[in-house]
Order: C-alpha cells, then structure tokens, then sequence
C-alpha cells in the first residue's frame, strides 16, 4: 500500500523509474518517443508504427507496470515519470528527439517539453488534458485496483476508450485492450493514477516552445475537445485536430487520420530541426 503523505523530498530521493522501452526503427534517423496511455502498453501505438518507422527510430516506453516495465511503490508524480523518460534517453545516447504520448503519456510529454525544452524537438499531444480534476476520484481508483484488482475498474475503462459503433464494429480489438488492462500491475496503475490527480500542468503551457499538435478524440468522454482547445490555447503556436467519432483511444479506432496528422505534424518540423533530423 502506497503513502499518499509521502514527500517531495521522498519522491525526490528516489532513483529513477526504469521504464522498459521497445526500440524500432531506421539507424540513425530522428528518434521518437511515444508515450502510453493509462492501462494500455507499446501496443497502443501500433497502428501508427508502420508509417512511423519509414522516418523515425522509435522508443516506445511503457508505463510503471504497463507492458514491459516492473513497478514500485506509488504514488508517483508526473515529473517523477517525466525524470524517467529522460533517464531512458541518457541511456539510449538520445540529446534530442520528438515525443507523441496518449492521455497519461500526453502529460508527461507537456511536462518534458516545459521542463526540459533542449530534449524536445517536436510534440504530439493526443487525447490528454492539463489538468484532470477531481483528484478524489483519481485517489478512489487507485484505492479500488489496489483492494479489488484491474478487472473492478475494465468495464468503466473501455467504455471511455471506445464508442458503442466501435465496440460493435471490432470486439476482437476491444477484447485484447480489455485483456491488457486487466494485466496491468495494480500497483504500477494506482500510482500512475495518483500522479493524474496531483497534476496541472496549466502554468507549464506558456513555457513549452517545441511545436505542438494536439488531437481530440470528438467523442472522448475521459478527456473532451475541451481539454486539447485548453492544451492549445496555452502552447504558442499549438494547433488543434478534432478526430470525428473517436473516443479516448482515438489512435485505435481512428488510425489513419492519427497516424495522417502526426506524420504530417513531425516531418514538417524535422525539415527545420537540423539537430534532430540528423540524430544529433
């Protein structure tokens, strides 16, 4: 069981979360980052790779319990995450890279590009939030799959990550992000859960200089096209693409026109970034 008193200064203390990280893509090419969402692990971005990967080297971490990663006692906090990506990238010989994340991994991408602007090139920012009150309700769910397990909260989840028509159009897809969620490591996921509820990254906004394209799912009920229009009114230069009929999985049921706008998004900046499109 977590300590929600525990400290900044305890969180602090802490080395940094080893996060595992799939690596794909053409040598030396631009490296890209792509961030998870919340119960999902690397395979949410599946759909994406193929075009991906015809210009980029791609690092897909993976969450704290999600995929691939073990996890640690929580809470955690958004910059705890953040300090372990750029952990990674020291590990990997990375300066300089591009970050798309997925909700969650949305978050920690605002929190990199404002906190470490040098390390990030370019943003993709999809279906996340800034700020995601109440907290209480964040602090519930991470009580909840601690006491009762990941199968307690799936129901709920997926009818967040998916509309009705895609539940009806593709069960077998639906049914295997059920089943990785409810493989997600309780403790990993109530932690992640916990850094959600401490976080606003609102005062953070103005400071990110990395272009930035947000994506709302225009059927997303965890994080509405409210939220993106607030991610990009606060980002300079921010632009906002609202995918029709998605939900909060929208690089999931929506691959073509997620995969079309990021793509366009990252190549254009890599023409002007000489650092990163050299892989330097």
């Amino acid at each position: 069981m977590s300590d929600p008193a525990m400290s900044d200064r305890a969180l602090a203390d802490r080395a940094p979360l080893a996060l595992a990280a799939p690596v794909a893509g053409p040598p030396g090419a631009p490296v890209l980052v792509l961030g998870n969402s919340l119960g999902t692990s690397a395979e949410v971005w599946d759909r994406q790779v193929p075009a991906l990967t015809e210009k980029f080297t791609l690092v897909r971490y993976e969450l704290p319990g999600h995929g691939g990663s073990g996890a640690r006692p929580g809470p955690y906090t958004i910059a705890e995450l953040g300090t372990g990506v750029l952990a990674l990238l020291d590990a990997l010989g990375v300066e300089r890279a591009g970050y798309c994340g997925i909700s969650l991994g949305g978050m920690i991408g605002m929190w990199l590009a404002a906190n470490a602007p040098s390390r990030i090139a370019a943003l993709g920012l999809v279906c996340t939030a800034a700020h995601l009150p109440p907290a209480g309700d964040w602090r519930e769910r991470a009580a909840r799959v601690r006491t009762a397990g990941m199968a307690s909260i799936s129901a709920a989840v997926i009818s967040r990550w998916f509309t009705p028509a895609y539940v009806a159009l593709a069960p077998p897809v639906v049914a295997g992000f059920r089943a990785g969620l409810e493989g997600t490591d309780p403790e990993g996921y109530a932690g992640c859960c916990e850094a959600i509820a401490d976080m606003d990254l609102r005062p953070d906004l103005p400071a990110i200089t990395a272009p930035a394209l947000v994506i709302a799912g225009a059927d997303d009920p965890a994080t509405p096209p409210a939220y993106g229009a607030a991610i990009a009114s606060g980002i300079g230069g921010a632009r906002l693409e609202v995918i029709p009929g998605a939900a909060h999985l929208a690089a999931v049921s929506a691959p073509d026109a997620v995969t079309a706008a990021l793509t366009d998004h990252l190549l254009t900046v890599a023409v002007s970034d000489a650092a990163w499109r050299d892989g330097r």
